[in-house]
């Protein structure tokens, strides 16, 4: 369950360099030609002052087109290394993204530490917003060098006309970062505080979704939402606070650099009225003067980046370096298929011991709807085989000392809530496309008349959660995904609350037929799957304290016959 990629802790910052180390080649490609592009941008005042200084002093025709012709040059070079330079930092910006989404992604699919106090819903919001602001900082790096290669160029313009001009420039270059720099860790500390919220709000709609329709049943839904409302309102005032501090950071930048071109120009003037320079001079300064604001805009706004891609950097440290709830080991069980549980202590769970033998198929009738989700979460690997007492073996091998990849191709829990994906029917049953068991799968699940209803049949398009599906297909849905998947063992928790009790009779049947030779075991108070069990379990208490198949269990046990006979 660990990935080369996430055994070792990575800090924001370690993540930052990982970023810029694997984009080396295209972060100088972009950075010379993003330097071409200041560089020409800063010659073109440079040329119209020469052009000033001799050409209008000659007034030939070909000093005319030699000055034409370095413009036309100087605005080529301009155009082309802007689209060549941006087209390679946007192509790296957007591919590192992609690589830190999919990462962010695969821990979040992994079991990780119950302190992170992450949900999926701000794992999401990690795996998204986050990954795409550390990302940025591929085109910070070369933008920001960019920019300086700008303003010295200017300054060293500047400079061969009047050196005070030149020192001018770089001594407003230093005061203008110094301050922005310090407004900069004030913007980085709200975004990471915005996302934070942001992904609290976005956790609190996942699990409002997944609860609607049971919190519609015992009229919680205004609560809910209520809740829902708070976190977002919360969110929303930390918003229109970043949204304020980087006003106030852009106006304040703006007006210094403004500041700056103001008193270059005014300088220049002076100088010029002076004597000291020439009107082509004086044209070049003052050219430069409303230039530079562009790139000392662009290196003032660099810092406030930089701060958020390291806040968001953090936020996915969160992630990427939280362990996993176990670490795997290296077995894989035994063929046959054998399930044992040994004394395991969980939650409501107090010791429940039972065998399955390999090819059998036994039902546990759980007289608490909570002992049966523990003892479900339990085999699902849900929860650490280091945190709860007792063992669960597969295969003859205990569960804490096989791979996730063996347990994952052995062992199938499929939930009582199993989720349906956007895509369609067939994509729904078998997701890898292996195309097995896929008939079988329809027809043991009674999904066939879903199919028939469509006339694309398995291809019919299933939306997102199974939204234009009723809750008895979206049921069968996932009960067909599970048989079609043939593991060697499978369980399977509540599969056909949502049916009637015709099609749940007919299901019944037809799992223990496709599941002959195959373990399973089916955690259920559906009177059909427990006739069709070889043999019933019953758990009362948090252990086990009957077992025999389900018509004796009715015949001698009261308790049981109460439990499950409708």
């Amino acid at each position: 369950m660990k990935t080369p990629e996430t055994a070792r802790p990575r800090p924001g910052a370690a993540i930052l360099r990982t970023a810029l180390r694997r984009n080396i080649g295209a972060m100088i490609a972009g950075t010379v030609l993003m330097g071409l592009y200041q560089a020409a941008e800063t010659a073109f005042p440079i040329a119209l002052g020469l052009i000033v200084e001799h050409t209008m002093q000659d007034r030939s025709l070909g000093s005319l087109g030699v000055s034409i012709g370095s413009l036309a040059v100087i605005i080529t070079t301009v155009s082309l290394s802007w689209r060549f330079g941006m087209r390679a930092l946007q192509k790296a910006n957007t591919t590192e993204a992609h690589r830190w989404r999919v990462q962010v992604a695969a821990c979040g699919l992994q079991p990780v530490a119950r302190d992170v106090d992450l949900k999926s819903g701000e794992i999401l919001t990690v795996a998204t917003e986050d990954a795409d602001q550390t990302a940025d900082i591929i085109e910070v790096v070369p933008l920001l060098i960019s920019s300086l290669v700008a303003i010295v160029v200017a300054a060293l313009a500047l400079s061969l006309a009047d050196l005070r001009l030149g020192l001018l420039v770089m001594a407003g270059t230093v005061a203008i970062l110094s301050v922005l720099a310090v407004m900069s860790k004030r913007i980085g500390a709200s975004t990471q505080e915005q996302q934070a919220r942001v992904a609290r709000a976005g956790a609190k709609v996942a699990d409002l979704i997944i609860g609607l329709r049971p919190l519609h049943g015992f009229g919680g839904n205004h609560a809910a939402f209520g809740a829902y409302r708070k976190v977002s309102t919360d969110a929303k005032r930390q918003a229109i606070t970043v949204a304020r501090v980087n006003g106030t950071y852009a106006g304040t930048a703006l007006a210094l650099n403004a500041a700056l071109a103001t008193a270059v120009s005014l300088t220049a003037g002076w100088l010029a009225f002076e004597g000291r320079i020439t009107i082509g001079e004086l044209v070049m300064a003052v050219g430069l003067a409303q230039f530079i604001m562009e790139p000392l805009k662009m290196f003032s706004e660099m810092p406030k980046y930089v701060m958020m891609a390291r806040a968001s950097a953090e936020r996915m440290a969160l992630v990427l370096n939280a362990p996993p709830m176990t670490t795997p080991g290296p077995e894989r069980p035994e063929p046959g298929g054998a399930l044992e549980v040994d004394g395991v202590h969980h939650g409501t769970l107090q010791g429940v011991k039972f065998t399955v033998a390999a090819g059998e198929f036994v039902a546990v009738a759980a007289y608490q709807p909570r002992a049966a989700a523990d003892l479900a979460a339990v085999l699902a690997v849900n929860v650490a085989p280091r945190t709860y007492g007792g063992v669960v073996r597969v295969g003859g091998r205990e569960i804490g000392d096989l791979s996730i990849e063996a347990v994952r191709e052995h062992l199938l829990v499929n939930p009582y809530d199993g989720e349906i994906f956007a895509g369609t029917l067939r994509t729904n049953i078998d997701p890898s496309g292996s195309g097995r068991e896929i008939a079988e799968a329809v027809e043991a699940s009674m999904l066939t008349d879903v199919v028939a209803l469509h006339r694309e049949g398995l291809d019919h398009v299933v939306r997102d959660r199974g939204a234009n599906l009723s809750g008895g297909q979206r049921q069968r849905l996932s009960l067909a995904r599970a048989l079609a998947a043939d593991t060697d063992v499978l369980v399977l928790h509540d599969p056909t609350t949502a049916v009637d009790a015709v099609t749940e009779q007919l299901i019944a049947r037809n799992v223990a037929k496709l599941r002959r030779g195959r373990t399973t075991l089916v955690l259920t108070s559906s009177p059909a799957l427990l006739d069709a069990a070889d043999r019933v379990l019953v758990l009362d208490g948090g252990v086990i304290t009957a077992e025999d198949t389900h018509r004796n269990l009715l015949a001698g046990d009261e308790a049981y016959c109460l439990a499950v006979a409708r």
